[in-house]
């Protein structure tokens, strides 16, 4: 049986957890940068050149700012609310508090970016037709690709910090829409009431 995870229970899926999924649009304005992610409509604002807020008042995505070093994208993000369903990753590993995630995104030509690529293709399962969850990529593309390195402090959890790095492809067809279906009932678990998220008042 799958353990229950953000994704599986429709809550919301918290910084570094939902890099998991394999898509993301970035919509850069002055002010701030959108992420729009394909599971379940989720949206992320990263508020550029700006302090962190204080005091922080958590919320699933946490409290993100960015700025430029040169050519490469750095944000920082604190404040990831805790829930019932507070993990980083799909195994369950747990965050807290003091969770602290920084991302560095920068472009790179496809030479560049191969290694990346390469590494994907060895060590995480992919459909043989390439369709993944929110858009099939594009792998004949060889042209620039978009490399995310994350960093997680937590020092709650872990004993020192780690990194992983996301090398992201153009998407090969339109962004597809992917909804997760609520239900109040857990089929695998005959008729139990699943842990649907339900707020008594609004967060802010």
């Amino acid at each position: 049986m799958v353990s229950p995870t953000p994704t599986i229970q429709c809550w919301p899926e918290p910084v570094p957890y939902i890099f998991n999924g394999v898509a993301m649009q970035m919509l850069q304005q002055r002010d701030k940068i959108i992420f729009l992610y394909p599971n379940d409509h989720q949206v992320r604002y990263v508020r550029m050149n700006v302090p962190h807020r204080v005091p922080v008042t958590p919320s699933w995505y946490g409290d993100s700012v960015g700025h430029y070093e040169g050519d490469t994208l750095v944000i920082d993000t604190i404040g990831v609310k805790l829930g019932p369903f507070a993990m980083v990753d799909f195994y369950g590993t747990p965050y807290t508090q003091a969770l602290h995630v920084v991302e560095r995104y920068r472009l790179l030509d496809y030479e560049a970016a191969k290694e990346g690529l390469e590494r994907d293709a060895r060590e995480n399962l992919r459909p043989a037709t390439g369709a993944d969850a929110g858009s099939a990529p594009d792998y004949s593309y060889r042209g620039k690709h978009l490399q995310l390195q994350f960093t997680v402090e937590d020092e709650g959890v872990f004993t020192m910090p780690w990194s992983a790095t996301i090398t992201y492809r153009r998407g090969a067809e339109a962004w597809r829409e992917v909804v997760c279906a609520e239900n109040m009932r857990e089929l695998a678990l005959a008729g139990r009431a699943a842990a649907v998220p339900i707020a008594n008042q609004a967060d802010f």
